[in-house]
């Protein structure tokens, strides 16, 4: 096959550009060629893959995202392709691969009634609905039962349109036992004593991970489990406003930034549990990450992969509607309850099942199902 795969951008750390690569090296493993058409690119530009760059231009993201649209329609008029799959929601589309939240959905939970008037609900909306809505056509791949049922919620007519993937862990994150050798050096490097507990959260996008809650878990602790509570933060984003935060509630010095990396499993066996209380996540690879590396995870339930840390036993999730009161006693009886709780080994032995490693197979496998039914029917 000839696949176009559109993403609006794309660098080496964020979970939708994870996916899409793991996508594009499975298509070339089994023949078809694969062109990218993406606004910017940073990182580097693996071989085999064919990156066009769109210069969009326009006043504001919005615009932007209009022109990169209508550039790219041009684009496969002279060049088409026998699928076109989008990682954004847009036009254009035969397949969507769902990496982002239902927006109906958070525009409803997460937005004063305002927000319904603004240019930015209006565009993101006619994107999602022309994907979603009646009388797309467009196949949807996504990531969590949770966010297959927001989006029939919304729309409800999309149901039969709608294929659940496995989740993708990449192989080299599955491992038998924690690492002792691996775990002293990295906190070595840290600088943690061996009493501290070091608290991490992974992810680009601090605003919709939830930053903000787990700096004020981390500010609620008392006295002494807080003076021995270190939390590093590693993502893509700017940091100032979550900076400002930790200082005005008095922890700043207890807080470290990294820039995303790809050694990061050496993180999840420095650290002695992940936070991650998101705002809303499609999926949240991270979550199986910490798992299958034994790290015990504390998350909310509006990531799509929370079901796995219940199931998994690895973990603890708050409910909905979040409350940051219950958040903070789940920091705190996990921290209290590290030594004693079974969550380490329940995650690696969870993280042995097959079907944690399956998502970009079954999503090359659809693809190409997919191109044989259009191919009849068009015959």
């Amino acid at each position: 096959m000839k696949l176009a795969f559109l993403i609006y951008s794309w660098f080496p750390h964020g979970g939708q550009q994870r996916d899409m690569m793991r996508l594009a090296r499975e298509c070339i493993e089994r023949g078809h060629a694969v062109s990218v058409y993406a606004m910017n690119w940073r990182g580097p530009r693996p071989e085999g893959l064919r990156i066009n760059l769109i210069e969009a231009r326009g006043f504001g993201r919005l615009a932007r995202y209009r022109n990169y649209t209508e550039q790219v329609r041009r684009a496969l008029t002279v060049d088409p392709a026998d699928l076109v799959v989008g990682f954004n929601k847009m036009p254009l589309l035969d397949v969507y691969f769902a990496a982002d939240p239902c927006f109906a959905e958070k525009a409803q939970t997460q937005r004063g009634a305002y927000y319904r008037f603004t240019p930015r609900y209006r565009h993101f909306s006619d994107y999602e609905r022309q994907v979603f809505g009646e009388p797309s056509r467009v196949q949807a791949l996504v990531l969590s039962e949770r966010q297959r049922d927001e989006y029939i919620r919304h729309y409800p007519g999309c149901a039969g349109r709608l294929h659940l993937l496995p989740p993708g862990l990449s192989e080299d994150r599955r491992v038998a036992a924690r690492d002792p050798r691996a775990r002293r050096g990295c906190r070595e490097e840290l600088a943690l004593s061996r009493d501290e507990k070091l608290i991490l959260q992974v992810g680009s996008g601090f605003r919709i991970k939830g930053v903000d809650r787990s700096l004020r878990a981390l500010a609620a602790l008392p006295e002494p489990i807080a003076g021995k509570c270190r939390f590093l933060l590693v993502g893509r984003d700017r940091p100032g406003r979550f900076l400002a935060l930790a200082r005005k509630l008095g922890i700043r010095d207890r807080v470290t930034l990294l820039p995303g990396q790809d050694n990061v499993a050496r993180l999840y066996q420095a650290a002695d549990l992940l936070l991650h209380p998101a705002y809303a996540e499609s999926a949240g690879h991270v979550l199986l990450e910490a798992t299958a590396a034994g790290l015990p995870v504390l998350t909310t339930a509006t990531c799509g992969y929370a079901g796995h840390i219940v199931t998994a036993g690895s973990g603890q999730v708050c409910g909905e509607p979040f409350s940051q009161r219950e958040l903070n006693g789940r920091l705190l009886q996990m921290l209290e309850q590290l030594d004693s709780a079974p969550w380490s080994d329940n995650g690696l032995r969870y993280g042995q099942n097959e079907e944690l490693y399956n998502m970009s197979r079954a999503a090359v496998d659809f693809l190409e199902r997919h191109k044989e039914l259009l191919f009849r029917a068009g015959s």
